[in-house]
C-alpha cells in the first residue's frame, strides 16, 4: 500500500467555500439507501475560481447538480477519496446537488450509517460523515441542516434526526417519512440519524427561564425497564449545568438512543445523542456501582457537550480537546458534586497514571493538541481527553471558581456558534480575569508528564522554611528539547501535631506575598525556582500538589516517616490517599529488586501498621479507606522501571497482598460483617462506599484460600442482591484457579446468558485473569456462542481485558502477542478503529527484556506486512516500531 498522507497542524488553511444550508433525504432500504442533498454555497472570496473539494469514502455517485444544472462526467473529477468541481459559478452563493447510494448492511467499521440489531444509527465524528455522501468533511463547515428519512413503516416504525420534528406522514408502498430541522448551526460530525423499532422512556424538564423540554430515552421496548438511572443522570445534568455554568438546553426536544454496537461511550449529537447501550441501562441486578457512576458521568458528559462542542465547536481536529478536555473536566465536577469530590478526583488521578503517563513515555507521546496525524480516530486519547481536563482545571486551581466561571461566561459570549481554538479559551480565561498566565500554553503544545524534583530545608534560627522546585519534561517522538511549563503547586505545611499552620507570607524571586491561609498556590514557571516561607516556628512537613494541582511526576526529599505522618494526619484527603500510594510504590519496587535477586521478601510492619490504622478510622469516607487500602496496579510500577519485569511485579503485588490479608485479617473480617445489607439497592454515595469496602476486604481475604474463607466469598455469592455484591464475591472466588472458580463461573454464565451486558463483564472477567496460562482460555472463549468480533463491547471485554492482564499478555513464550498480532489483523477487515485501539497493547513494547522485545516486535512487523492494511492500525504499528 501507498504510505498513508500526514496531515498537520501547521498547515490548516481556511476553506475556500462555505456551506450555508444543507437539506439531507434519506431513502433507507435493504440492500441499499439512497442519499440526497441539495446545499446553499456560498465562496468565502466573491468571484473565487478554486476548486471545491469534498471528501467521500465508500460511495456510489448517481448525479451531481449546480444551480440545478446536470452535471457530465468531464465536469468533475472523482476518485476512491474525494469528488473535485473544479469550475463553479462566479456568484455570491450557489446551489449543489449530490445524490449517492450507500449500504449500511455492509457497513461493519460502524462508522457513517450502519446497521445494529436490525436498526439504522449513524456515528459521524470525526469523519464519518463521508461515508454518507460527498461533503466537505471538517469541523469548521458550519450549517444549519434539514433531513428528511424515509423508510418501512414496520419495519422502523420510529424515524429520528437532529433538531425539531417538523412533520411526519405516510407514503407510498407501506412507507412513512419524518422531516427534521435543526434551527442551529452545526458541523457534518454532528449529524444523527436513527430509524428502527425502538420505545421510548419519556419525562419532561423544566429550564430555569421556563422552557419545557420533552426528554426521551429509546430503547428496544424489552429494556425500557433500565432507563430509569440514565432519565435521573440527564435531568441531573441539566439541572446542574444550569445551576455552575448557567447554561440552559437551547432546544424543545432531548433525545437518547441506546445501540449495543457502537464503538464508542458515547456521541452528542445535537439533541439526538446515540449511546452504546452499557451507558444507558441498569438495574441493581444488572448492572454494577461503577456502571452507574459511568453512566451518570457520561450522560453528564454527552448533555454538556451541547454547549461545549456543539454551540462553540473545534475549528479544526487538532483542537479536539478543547471539546473534549472541557467536558471531560466538566463530567468530572458534576460527578465530584454528585458524589465525594477526593474519591472521584482518586479515581480520574489513577487512571491518568494507569494510561495517560505511560501514553506520554511511549511512541504514541502527542501533546494535548497534536501536531499531526494520519487518522484522527486514532487521537482520542487519554491524553486528549484526561490530561486536556487536567489542563483546564489548572485554570479553575489559579483562577479559583468565580474567576473561571468569569472565563467561561466570556467563551460563549464571544464565540457562540463558532468553529474556534485552544487559544480562544485561553484567551477568554485571561482576559475575563487579567490574568497573567506566562508560559501555560506550553501544555497544548508539547507532551511528555514533567517530572518535578522538589527539595525542603528549614532554618531554625530564621524561621523560615524553603522549597526549591526544578523541573524537566523528557524527550518525546519528534520533540527532543522541552521548554519550562507553568506548574501550579498548591501546599500546606503541618506541624508536629498534624494540623495545618497558617501561612503568613512566601517571597520568591525578591519579592514577598502575604498570605493568611493554610494552603497557597506556588506559580512554578522557570527550570529552577525557590520560594521561602516566613514565621514558620518548627520544622514542618510539607503536603505538596493538594487536589493532584498539575499532571506531574513528582519526586521529593520526604522520608518514609513523613509520609507515614501525611497518611494520618494530612487534611487535604486526596493527599492523604496519596501518601500511601508513595508508600506503596517505593515499598514494591524494592520488593521487586528483592524477588529478581532472589532474597527472600518480607513485609515492613510499619506499612501494615499504617494501613491498618486507616481501617479502623472510622472519621474516613469508607470509599476512600477501599482505595486508600488498593495497592497501586501492576502497570503503575512497571511503569517506574528501566526494564518492565511483569514476572517480577506481579509475583510481589500478589505477596503482598496476601500478607496484608493475612495480617489484617480481623479487622478484614469486621468489615466484611459490618457492611453488609439486605436492603433494597440504592445507587447513593453512602451504599456505594459501604459496598466498596465490604467487597474490597472480601478480594483481601478471598485471595488467601483459606477454605473459610472461601466459603465466606461463596456465600456472598449466593446471598447477593445485586450485581455490584455478586459480581465482587464472583471476582474474589475467580483469583484461584481450580473446581469452586469453575463452578461459580459457570452458574453465573447459566443464570445471565439472556442479558449481552452481564455476559461482557463475564468475559472480561476471564479474560483479565492472572492464571497461568490463561490465554488458552480465552482462545476458547473466542468460539464461544456469545462472543461476535463484530462487536467492539464484546472485544474490549474478552481482547482488550486479556492485554491488561500483564503477567498473560507478556507471557516470555510470547503467546499473548502471538494471540493479539492474529486478532488485529483479523479485526482490521472488519473495524479499522476497534483494531487499532487493539494494537496499541504493542505500543511500549521496548520497555521490556530483550527476550519480549524480539517477540513483539515479530508480531508487528507481521501486522504492518498484512494485505489491506488500514490507516488506522497501520499509524499506530508504524510508530511503535519507529520507536
Amino acid at each position: 500500500m501507498d504510505a498513508p498522507k500526514e496531515i498537520f497542524l501547521k498547515d490548516y488553511t481556511k476553506p475556500d467555500y462555505y456551506f450555508e444550508t444543507v437539506d439531507l433525504s434519506f431513502a433507507l432500504g435493504e440492500e441499499k439507501t439512497i442519499v440526497s442533498s441539495k446545499i446553499k454555497v456560498l465562496p468565502r472570496v466573491k468571484g473565487s475560481s478554486a476548486a471545491l473539494v469534498l471528501d467521500g469514502h465508500d460511495l456510489k455517485l448517481l448525479s451531481v447538480k449546480v444551480q440545478g444544472k446536470l452535471l457530465k462526467e468531464g465536469d468533475y473529477q472523482l476518485d476512491s477519496r474525494h469528488l473535485t468541481l473544479p469550475s463553479l459559478p462566479a456568484e455570491e452563493s450557489f446551489v449543489l446537488e449530490i445524490d449517492t447510494e450507500i449500504y449500511p448492511h455492509k457497513n461493519t467499521s460502524l462508522d457513517g450509517l450502519y446497521k445494529s440489531s436490525g436498526n439504522f444509527c449513524t456515528q459521524c465524528e470525526a469523519e464519518g460523515f463521508r461515508k454518507i455522501t460527498f461533503y466537505q468533511d471538517r469541523p469548521d463547515i458550519m450549517a444549519k441542516y434539514t433531513c428528511r428519512v424515509e423508510a418501512d413503516k414496520t419495519l422502523y416504525p420510529v424515524l429520528l434526526s437532529n433538531g425539531n420534528l417538523i412533520s411526519q406522514g405516510d407514503t407510498e408502498g407501506g412507507r412513512h417519512y419524518a422531516l427534521w430541522e435543526d434551527p442551529f448551526k452545526k458541523p457534518c460530525y454532528l449529524f444523527a440519524l436513527v430509524a428502527g423499532q425502538l420505545a421510548s422512556r419519556d419525562d419532561t424538564f423544566t429550564t430555569r427561564s421556563g422552557r419545557q423540554v420533552s426528554l426521551k430515552i429509546w430503547t428496544p421496548a424489552e429494556d425500557l425497564p433500565k432507563t430509569a438511572h440514565a432519565m435521573y443522570s440527564l435531568k441531573a445534568a441539566m439541572k446542574w449545568d444550569e445551576d455552575v455554568f448557567g447554561l440552559e438546553y437551547d432546544l424543545d426536544l432531548f433525545n437518547i438512543v441506546a445501540v449495543p454496537d457502537f464503538n464508542m461511550g458515547a456521541m452528542e449529537n445535537k439533541s439526538l445523542n446515540i449511546f452504546n447501550s452499557k451507558l444507558v441501562l441498569a438495574s441493581p441486578e444488572t448492572a454494577t456501582d461503577a456502571d452507574y457512576a459511568a453512566i451518570l458521568g457520561v450522560i453528564g458528559h454527552e448533555y454538556f457537550h451541547n454547549w461545549t462542542g456543539n454551540r462553540v465547536t473545534c475549528r479544526d481536529w487538532f483542537q479536539l480537546s478543547l471539546k473534549e478536555g472541557l467536558t471531560v473536566f466538566r463530567d468530572q465536577e458534576f460527578s465530584s458534586d454528585m458524589g465525594s469530590r477526593t474519591v472521584k478526583r482518586i479515581a480520574d488521578v489513577s487512571k491518568l497514571r494507569i494510561y495517560q503517563f505511560p501514553q506520554d513515555a511511549g511512541p504514541m507521546a502527542h501533546p494535548v493538541r497534536p501536531h499531526s496525524y494520519i487518522k484522527m480516530d486514532n487521537f482520542y486519547t487519554v491524553t486528549v481527553y484526561e490530561k486536556g481536563a487536567e489542563v483546564v482545571r489548572m485554570y479553575k486551581t489559579l483562577l479559583g471558581s468565580q474567576g473561571f466561571r468569569k472565563g467561561m461566561d466570556l467563551y460563549f459570549q464571544r464565540h457562540d456558534e463558532q468553529a474556534v481554538t485552544c487559544e480562544d479559551f485561553y484567551a477568554a480565561m485571561r482576559d475575563a480575569n487579567n490574568a497573567d498566565f506566562a508560559n501555560f500554553l506550553q501544555w497544548y503544545s508539547q507532551a511528555g508528564t514533567p517530572v518535578v524534583k522538589v527539595a525542603s530545608s528549614y532554618n531554625a534560627e530564621a524561621r523560615t522554611f524553603s522549597l526549591k522546585f526544578s523541573q524537566e519534561i523528557p524527550p518525546t517522538p519528534g520533540q527532543p528539547t522541552k521548554e519550562p511549563t507553568f506548574i501550579p503547586v498548591v501546599v500546606g505545611l503541618l506541624d508536629s501535631s498534624g494540623k495545618d499552620i497558617t501561612l503568613s507570607s512566601v517571597s520568591h524571586d525578591g519579592t514577598q506575598q502575604a498570605i493568611s491561609s493554610t494552603s497557597t498556590i506556588l506559580r512554578v514557571t522557570k527550570k529552577e525556582e525557590e520560594f521561602v516561607f516566613s514565621d514558620i516556628s518548627e520544622k514542618p512537613v510539607p503536603s505538596l500538589f493538594r487536589g493532584f494541582s498539575a499532571p506531574v511526576r513528582v519526586e521529593t526529599d520526604l522520608s518514609n516517616d513523613d509520609l507515614f505522618f501525611l497518611l494520618a494526619h494530612d487534611s487535604d484527603e486526596f493527599n492523604r490517599w496519596e501518601a500511601g500510594q508513595v508508600l506503596a510504590r517505593k515499598l514494591m519496587l524494592n520488593l521487586v529488586s528483592d524477588f529478581q535477586q532472589n532474597k527472600p521478601l518480607a513485609l515492613n510492619p510499619k506499612f501494615v501498621q499504617g494501613l491498618g490504622s486507616v481501617l479502623s478510622d472510622s472519621s474516613l469516607d469508607k470509599e476512600f479507606i477501599a482505595k486508600a487500602i488498593t495497592l497501586p496496579g501492576e502497570g503503575e510500577i512497571m511503569d517506574m522501571m528501566a526494564v518492565a519485569d511483569p514476572d517480577a511485579v506481579h509475583a510481589v503485588r500478589k505477596f503482598i497482598r496476601k500478607q496484608l490479608a493475612s495480617e489484617l485479617k480481623t479487622q478484614l473480617l469486621k468489615i466484611v460483617e459490618n457492611n453488609r445489607s439486605t436492603e433494597a439497592y440504592v445507587f447513593d454515595h453512602p451504599n456505594m462506599a459501604r459496598r466498596a469496602l465490604k467487597n474490597t476486604a472480601l478480594a483481601y481475604l478471598a485471595s488467601l484460600e483459606e477454605p473459610e474463607l472461601v466459603e465466606l466469598a461463596l456465600s456472598e455469592y449466593k446471598t447477593a442482591t445485586n450485581l455490584t455484591d455478586q459480581f465482587a464475591a464472583l471476582a474474589a472466588l475467580a483469583q484461584n484457579p481450580g473446581k469452586t472458580r469453575d463452578d461459580v463461573l459457570a452458574d453465573f454464565y447459566n443464570k445471565w446468558q439472556g442479558d449481552y451486558l452481564v455476559v461482557n463483564k463475564w468475559f472480561l472477567l476471564q479474560s483479565t485473569s492472572d492464571i497461568p496460562r490463561n490465554v488458552e482460555n480465552v482462545k476458547k472463549l473466542l468460539d464461544h456462542p456469545a462472543f461476535d468480533l463484530r462487536n467492539p463491547n464484546k472485544v474490549y471485554s474478552l481482547i482488550g481485558g486479556f492485554c491488561g492482564s500483564p503477567v498473560n499478555f507478556h507471557a516470555k513464550d510470547g503467546s499473548g502477542y502471538k494471540f493479539l498480532g492474529d486478532i488485529v489483523v483479523q479485526l482490521d477487515k472488519l473495524n479499522p478503529q476497534v483494531a487499532s485501539r487493539m494494537v496499541s497493547a504493542f505500543s511500549r513494547w521496548k520497555r521490556y527484556d530483550e527476550t519480549r522485545q524480539a517477540l513483539a516486535k515479530a508480531q508487528l512487523e507481521m501486522i504492518m506486512s498484512a494485505n489491506g492494511l488500514s490507516e488506522n492500525v497501520f499509524e499506530i504499528a508504524s510508530k511503535s516500531l519507529a520507536a
